[in-house]
């Protein structure tokens, strides 16, 4: 995350609203929370999420935090771009009753591009605090899930194992935001923030939850 006192702010607290508002929009759907009439909506949320999110890896990237910068910049073109934008596809194939029928499996495998990255840049995270590090593991988990539901290699009952993780990973989202608002605004420890489970040879505090 930026935290260059000489340059631009950290921008991470709003880039997390926005990941906490796409896990709760998702768990949601997983879950059966909501019905399709929803998607309308849910692709509006998603969208203003692809604003946050693109300013924020284009600051991030600014402040040579590579990471973060990287991971904000693909989130926001396609779990919120695209994802908005698929929301209101999909919700006018159903009303209109399209005569060809669209086929998601392609979802299934653009997913999988998101899910095997994302994995394998996890442990890039753990040199941050281990709050960021487990809200990676939790999306890790539940976008493994969403590339296989989509291909159809697990059955619809996994829509769930898929959308708790993500309602885990918004709550901490939500939880790490505010700490790093209200540390860095009363300049001390208000909530916590956890420790890296790597060490690095720069300490983490209430501005800086570096990696991300």
């Amino acid at each position: 995350m930026s935290n260059n006192s000489n340059g631009w702010a950290n921008p991470a607290p709003a880039g997390l609203v926005a990941l906490g508002v796409a896990c709760f929009i998702f768990f949601a759907l997983l879950s059966g929370k909501v019905t399709p009439g929803a998607m309308p909506l849910m692709g509006c949320w998603l969208i203003g999420g692809f604003v946050v999110q693109v300013c924020v890896g284009l600051i991030e990237l600014k402040e040579n935090q590579m990471t973060g910068g990287n991971v904000f910049l693909y989130f926001s073109a396609f779990f919120m771009l695209v994802g908005g934008l698929e929301f209101f596809v999909k919700y006018f194939a159903i009303v209109k009753e399209w005569s060809l029928p669209l086929d998601a499996t392609i979802d299934g495998w653009a997913w999988l591009v998101l899910a095997f990255c994302l994995v394998l840049w996890t442990p890039a995270y753990f040199k941050g605090t281990s709050i960021l590090a487990t809200i990676v593991i939790l999306v890790d988990i539940a976008v493994v899930q969403v590339a296989f539901l989509d291909l159809g290699v697990l059955s619809p009952t996994f829509k769930v194992t898929a959308a708790y993780p993500l309602l885990f990973a918004g709550i901490l989202a939500m939880y790490l935001s505010s700490a790093l608002i209200l540390n860095n605004a009363y300049g001390k420890t208000i909530l916590p923030i956890t420790k890296p489970w790597i060490k690095d040879s720069t300490p983490v505090s209430a501005g800086n939850t570096k990696k991300m």
